[in-house]
């Protein structure tokens, strides 16, 4: 199974279609829900929804997910039925396949109800399709339309000294040129606070769009990070590493004792993730659809679908 453990939660929903063909006088029993079954219409519905539920044990690679909610309605014609499953949840990747299984089992479940009043060539299913889905990145990019300049800092007294090697910092770098940020620049430094202040100055200076501090955010005498960022933050926006630490106590126990603190310094935004491997690459993976919202639209007054000002 793909791992989608770095991936956030997002509100995640999908519409799938299938169509039944069949004689006009099965579409009439469709609407008088008189088979010597039952009512086709509402056993397919509790089929489609069932099998949307059931869906990773049908499909093997297929991830578990909450369904928060599925629904079966259909569409009638004179010789078909159209059935639309349309399945909702909140998670880490999305629910196509719970669509696209309900309609299926949906229209499979009339097939079983009808064939006793057609023959065989009358009945097919056929066009089953995903129609929409929204959510995930699809809908919460990851990557920005257009290039922007970044840097990223590490600050750790061991790998400035050559005694370590930085895997953080590098991970966080390789990640935002795969986000299309260009130039990043990257730098290591120990943990100082008159050499962070110098240079965090000098890339606000120079007009840099995105900056990210990668260590000093825990409570050692040496973590300076968040204590040199904060007063000089024009506008600080605290749910940005509030964001992280939740994405990151569901997958380790300690980064609630993250300090990071994030927001504005002139037009720069500046965040501080912590120093290991994995606190920095999921601070990155809860907060980067947010982070490059923000660039494209936020503190530039840009528009974006759904806000205040938007035309109908």
């Amino acid at each position: 199974m793909k791992d989608v453990s770095q991936k956030p939660d997002s509100l995640r929903i999908a519409r799938a279609t299938a169509t039944l063909h069949a004689p006009a006088a099965c579409i009439d029993l469709l609407r008088s829900g008189e088979t010597e079954k039952g009512d086709p219409l509402k056993t397919a519905r509790v089929a489609g929804i069932l099998a949307a539920k059931r869906t990773d044990e049908l499909i093997p690679l297929c991830h578990p997910l909450p369904i928060h909610r599925a629904d079966v309605h259909y569409e009638l014609g004179e010789t078909s039925v159209r059935v639309v499953a349309e399945v909702q949840t909140i998670g880490p990747t999305g629910v196509e396949m719970e669509a696209l299984t309900a309609a299926s089992l949906a229209a499979l479940t009339l097939y079983d109800m009808l064939k006793p009043y057609a023959e065989p060539e009358e009945l097919h299913i056929e066009d089953c399709r995903l129609e929409r889905k929204t959510g995930g990145k699809s809908h919460y990019r990851r990557t920005l339309a257009q290039a922007r300049s970044a840097a990223v800092v590490v600050l750790s007294d061991t790998v400035a000294s050559g005694a370590k090697r930085d895997t953080a910092g590098a991970y966080v770098r390789d990640a935002l040129i795969d986000a299309n940020f260009d130039p990043v620049e990257y730098a290591v430094i120990a943990d100082d606070a008159d050499v962070l202040g110098n240079l965090l100055r000098s890339l606000v200076e120079g007009g840099v769009s995105l900056v990210v501090t990668v260590g000093g955010t825990g409570l050692g005498p040496r973590d300076i990070t968040v204590d040199t960022v904060r007063p000089m933050l024009e506008v600080e926006i605290p749910g940005i590493m509030e964001t992280a630490r939740a994405f990151g106590q569901k997958r380790m126990p300690f980064a609630m004792l993250s300090r990071g603190v994030a927001g504005y310094v002139r037009d720069t935004l500046l965040v501080t993730f912590p120093g290991s491997r994995g606190g920095a690459s999921e601070s990155l993976a809860a907060t980067l659809p947010g982070l490059i919202h923000l660039l494209e639209t936020g503190r530039a007054g840009g528009r974006h679908p759904g806000g205040y000002g938007e035309g109908p």
